[in-house]
């Protein structure tokens, strides 16, 4: 299906940090924003991949190699990208790990993992770049959610908690972020059909069922999340804050 995209002028050489740049989702939203003419700094944890990405994308789009879950390495990851690129104007916390995981094996180790994976960051990244917001006199932050929860999804219990509490996140600091023009929203993608879903979950059976359940018949690829992620950062969306932008073509 071809498309003509829309372009934002307001995007050119703004400061975009993404977190998990380097595959799916995450890879998408990275050459979304260098098309723009942003400036792009990513973390990811898979380095090969992350040069990769980089070393296609060009001279505007830098990478630092972090495991999330440490908190202290993403605060100095994202220092390091801003001494490179300036403060953030626009923040994605994008980085994520959907395992499945039946609820009769979770541990409470295992527990404090995936939340550490699929939500605790977010908050920690939010905390890093806001200051630079404030004194640039605004900004621009975008949570990556999930319909699984939507749906009532089963088969992957901490990851469905860890995904509904970035909604109580997202309005919380619109909240209190708000005043000094920094608007906080949710992108919720659907079953987006990334190279890792086509690999380990997408049969022709779940493909099918999902369709049926979709009001669209066409699965969803990437682009469409990336392309609702360059909105919300725009000027075009300056009214737009607090609230849930889904793209999952009418499943919930």
């Amino acid at each position: 299906m071809s498309q003509n995209f829309a372009n934002f002028p307001s995007l050119k050489k703004k400061t975009v940090f993404v977190t998990g740049g380097a595959s799916g989702i995450g890879a998408e939203i990275v050459s979304a924003f260098a098309a723009q003419g942003a400036k792009v700094g990513f973390l990811d944890l898979d380095a090969s991949a992350s040069q990769n990405i980089s070393n296609t994308l060009g001279e505007n789009v830098h990478f630092e190699v972090c495991d999330l879950r440490d908190i202290t390495a993403l605060k100095n990851a994202m220092s390091r990208l801003s001494e490179r690129l300036g403060t953030a104007n626009i923040l994605v916390n994008n980085a994520a790990n959907d395992d499945r995981h039946d609820w009769q094996d979770v541990t409470p180790d295992y527990w404090d993992e995936r939340l550490s994976t699929n939500l605790r960051h977010q908050f920690f990244a939010i905390q890093h770049v806001a200051p630079g917001m404030i004194k640039a006199g605004g900004g621009s932050i975008i949570n990556i959610g999930s319909n699984s929860w939507w749906e009532a999804g089963g088969g992957l219990p901490a990851y469905a908690t860890a995904k509904s509490a970035i909604h109580g996140l997202t309005r919380a600091m619109a909240r209190d972020l708000g005043e000094h023009r920094i608007r906080v929203n949710t992108v919720v993608p659907g079953w987006i059909m990334t190279e890792r879903q086509k690999d380990l979950w997408a049969t022709p059976e779940s493909l099918e069922a999902h369709r049926k359940r979709q009001c669209l018949p066409d699965l969803i690829d990437p682009v469409y999340v990336a392309r609702m992620i360059l909105f919300l950062a725009s000027d075009d969306a300056s009214m737009c804050t607090a609230n849930n932008y889904m793209v999952e073509a009418g499943s919930i």
